[in-house]
């Protein structure tokens, strides 16, 4: 369902509407790895995240009859933000179910943009069931925050760019939540850079996709980690990309996050949330597996409440 051609379709339908995010180095963090790290720098795209590129592709690529009525996801914040962002672009309704636990800064983004929100229950029972009550109210089309080849396709084009800026890299390293991005950068990977191998760092407590990896299917886990944006489980669509397309996923605990988004900030000058971090957490905990190596990181985004993370950064 992904190929090269739609990869490179979705990048010339969406670059009207996103950045080309820059890709920074540091010779801190180069010598703190033993490698040479090129930071892809999702947290400067529009709505601070990588999932801009995914929910304008999906919402671009509808028909003019599925966009009538508006488009409805479920989401913890980025993606909730970017659909309606996308949703504002294009002059259509979109209809936001969000937890009642997602962050203030992600609720008022969505806000800004228009976007309706229904809350809910931090449960994916309660997001899905909630979501199917608001799609059969308004007959908005639901656009998946992650299990929807159209946003996968999107994804990909943040690595796509990273490939054409930066040859040769050996490896490339994106978080895991739900798997969109992750399976976007291996179908990039695969189309533009063959040669580089794939990782994933994933939260310690939320750790399916890790231990789907292992057993061979797709395992669910009671999410718990100050990465919110990725503690959801990946979906039947991510996971066998995945499967055959990433060579390891590296878990790591929120103290190790922590420590590497203090590194960001303090060394590269840059804000990065939680879950954009767990990348640079994974190869700092396996030193071993990317020392002596060229290595992509995708800095998934910058949405932080200021706050809660000065609060993490000085603990």
């Amino acid at each position: 369902m992904i190929t090269r051609d739609s990869i490179v379709q979705a990048h010339e339908r969406i670059k009207p509407y996103i950045h080309r995010t820059p890709v920074m180095t540091s010779q801190s963090i180069d010598d703190r790895v033993g490698g040479k790290v090129f930071l892809k720098c999702e947290n400067f795209q529009n709505v601070g995240a990588f999932k801009a590129r995914g929910a304008m592709n999906a919402v671009l690529s509808l028909r003019e009859d599925e966009r009538a009525n508006g488009v409805a996801t479920h989401s913890s914040g980025n993606h909730a933000q970017a659909l309606a962002r996308a949703a504002k672009v294009l002059g259509i309704p979109s209809y936001i179910v969000m937890p009642r636990n997602a962050p203030e800064i992600k609720r008022n983004g969505v806000i800004g943009y228009g976007g309706i929100i229904t809350m809910c229950e931090p449960t994916l029972q309660s997001r899905e069931t909630t979501l199917a009550e608001v799609v059969k109210n308004t007959n908005a089309t639901e656009i998946h925050p992650f299990n929807n080849y159209d946003v996968m396709t999107g994804q990909a084009t943040a690595a796509k760019e990273l490939f054409e800026e930066v040859s040769d890299l050996d490896i490339v390293i994106a978080p895991v939540g739900g798997g969109g991005l992750l399976s976007g950068t291996a179908m990039a990977a695969k189309f533009f850079s063959p040669a580089t191998k794939v990782f994933a760092g994933e939260p310690e407590g939320a750790d399916d996709a890790y231990r789907s990896m292992k057993s061979g299917q797709r395992e669910t886990s009671q999410a718990n980690s100050i990465a919110d944006g990725l503690l959801t489980s990946l979906g039947d669509k991510t996971f066998p990309i995945i499967q055959t397309s990433v060579a390891d996923v590296i878990t790591v605990s929120d103290a190790e996050i922590v420590d590497a988004m203090k590194l960001l900030w303090e060394r590269v000058k840059i804000i990065v949330e939680p879950s954009g971090a767990v990348p640079l957490a994974a190869i700092l905990k396996q030193r071993e597996k990317f020392m002596g190596k060229k290595i992509g990181v995708i800095l998934s985004g910058g949405n932080v409440d200021l706050q809660k993370a000065l609060a993490l950064i000085s603990e």
